[in-house]
């Protein structure tokens, strides 16, 4: 037997012969049993049945004159059971069971959310789109979203039995109404649960979602448009702007008399149920981290394209990435490092440390091992592409996207270390170089270099170098090893970009200077943390 009280007769009443389902019925009742609410719809008919007769001759069939109608007319919601005749009868068997001329019929309310759009074979079809979209998960969160009508039409009723129960002196709240949504979880957390053997957890990194809409009714809304029109504004990124939060604040904002006045709908016996516009799956980015060697001269870290037209067949980005699309089975990939270095200069030393962002992983569960063997597998995919090694990676973990910040604050806060191969215009000896070595942080002022001022902001950056050691090699040429504050841009210091870099290594030297190759030694950034071998 339901939790309902005698206040509540005339309102299931009233309710069934509006049309609302048996569970909509029980949420304007405020019944709050979630296993009430997971009984079919013949099981709830049955039990609203009883409670409208236990105080009847049981031996009888009781004739409801008022048939779940075609309209509810919000004007009259006073008039008398047997104020109406017309499109048949509801009737019921003193045992409970339906008539088989009571055909369950579409809710006035919930547009069959809460009918065959929650039970068993319609969570089954949903399923069968999990398992087709190839996800591993071990929990979910289900989300659904409904049509903005929902709201109008639960409005209406509600005002509807407001009046009713105020004649008999008691009051509902719209708060005391239950959540359509909630109910819908209640019923079908435990079916999907079952159903995929996972449990549902709000906090699960996987999500399923089911978007409906009810086309028939979409125009339940637009009276709201002219009664607030400052509740619903056109904005960009929505196609209608009749958002579930717009339609909520009108709502809020609208008079109840205003309401009833302006509805132009009776709410009207829908001819079918809300549809599926949408099932999506998607999983929380998952994030790997490690450190790579670039030896290649001729591998940009990014894909290089430039006005459509790709410069180099592939990049450091690929290499690494294309193999953790495969293994994690993802949509795409961010690709993020602390720094990065041109397309001609090496990454050697400890490496440099990069973080990739997994977009919506198909799998996201590994065991250490198989990050070390997905290592392997990228450094021989490069032995297999090219005759010479381009890259090699180490230390590859999964990390969370909060661990990345500690290789962003390397980018600005620590130190890089660099070997750079010096060509002069004029011929020197090693004691002319022999005095850079004595130079401790030596603070430069670099204007926005000329090869980069396409994509930064003009600016003069103070940087530090700070310190140098130097290998003479001939007349002409010697090896520069400098220790830098991050950020600092080492080619332009050696040539001085057209004066941009002052002072550089040419008027160190009062000579003019380039660079042949520059390599990076090392990126002093204690991160990712390093794994045994």
């Amino acid at each position: 037997m339901f939790p309902l009280k005698e206040k509540d007769r005339r309102v299931v009443q009233m309710l069934l012969n509006a049309g609302c389902c048996p569970r909509c019925i029980l949420r304007f009742c405020s019944v709050g049993i979630q296993p009430t609410y997971r009984l079919s719809c013949k099981e709830l008919f049955t039990e609203l049945h009883k409670f409208l007769n236990d105080d009847e001759d049981k031996s009888k069939v009781v004739e409801y004159d008022q048939p779940p109608c075609k309209k509810i007319r919000l004007q009259d919601s006073e008039k008398d059971d047997s104020d109406s005749e017309q499109n048949g009868a509801v009737k019921f068997l003193s045992s409970g069971n339906v008539l088989p001329d009571d055909e369950v019929k579409t809710c006035t309310v919930c547009l069959g959310i809460l009918q065959d759009l929650c039970e068993t074979d319609f969570v089954k079809k949903v399923c069968a789109e999990v398992d087709s979209a190839g996800y591993h998960f071990n929990s979910l969160v289900f989300s659904v979203s409904l049509p903005p009508q929902l709201l109008v039409r639960e409005h209406a009723t509600w005002l509807l039995v407001k009046q009713e129960l105020g004649q008999q002196g008691n009051i509902l709240k719209k708060d005391d109404i239950l959540q359509l949504k909630e109910v819908y979880k209640w019923i079908t957390h435990p079916l999907l649960s079952e159903e995929l053997g996972v449990p549902v957890d709000g906090k699960s990194l996987f999500e399923l979602s089911v978007v409906f809409a009810h086309p028939e009714t979409d125009g339940d809304c637009h009276f709201l448009a002219t009664a607030c029109r400052e509740c619903f504004r056109p904005t960009k990124n929505k196609q209608s702007i009749f958002t579930r939060m717009a339609v909520v604040k009108a709502l809020e904002k609208i008079k109840d008399g205003d309401f009833l006045q302006q509805f132009p709908h009776q709410l009207e016996r829908p001819k079918s149920s809300c549809v599926i516009q949408e099932i999506q799956c998607t999983h929380d980015s998952i994030y790997v981290a490690g450190r790579y060697n670039k030896f290649s001269r001729n591998l940009p870290q990014t894909p290089w394209v430039i006005g459509g037209e790709r410069k180099m067949e592939s990049s450091v980005e690929e290499l690494i990435g294309e193999p953790l699309k495969k293994m994690f089975k993802v949509d795409s990939l961010n690709f993020s490092s602390s720094g990065r270095e041109d397309v001609d200069v090496r990454a050697l030393g400890n490496g440099r440390p990069f973080a990739i962002e997994l977009l919506n992983p198909r799998r996201a569960t590994f065991l250490q091992n198989e990050l070390k063997e997905l290592q392997q597998l990228i450094h021989s995919l490069q032995k297999i592409n090219s005759s010479t090694d381009k890259i090699q990676v180490r230390d590859l973990q999964i990390v969370t996207r909060e661990a990345i910040g500690h290789m962003k604050e390397g980018e600005e806060e620590k130190t890089k270390s660099y070997s750079a191969l010096i060509w002069t215009e004029k011929a020197i000896v090693k004691n002319d170089i022999d005095f850079l070595q004595d130079l401790q942080d030596l603070k430069l002022d670099q204007k926005t270099p000329l090869r980069v001022l396409h994509r930064r902001p003009l600016a003069v950056r103070t940087r530090v170098i700070h310190n140098m050691r130097v290998e003479y090699i001939d007349l002409h040429h010697f090896r520069l090893y400098l220790k830098t504050q991050a950020g600092t841009y080492v080619k332009e210091f050696v040539h001085g970009d057209f004066g941009r870099t002052q002072p550089n290594l040419g008027t160190l030297l009062n000579m003019t200077t380039d660079i042949l190759e520059l390599d990076v030694e090392s990126v002093d950034v204690d991160w990712p943390p390093k794994l045994d071998e």
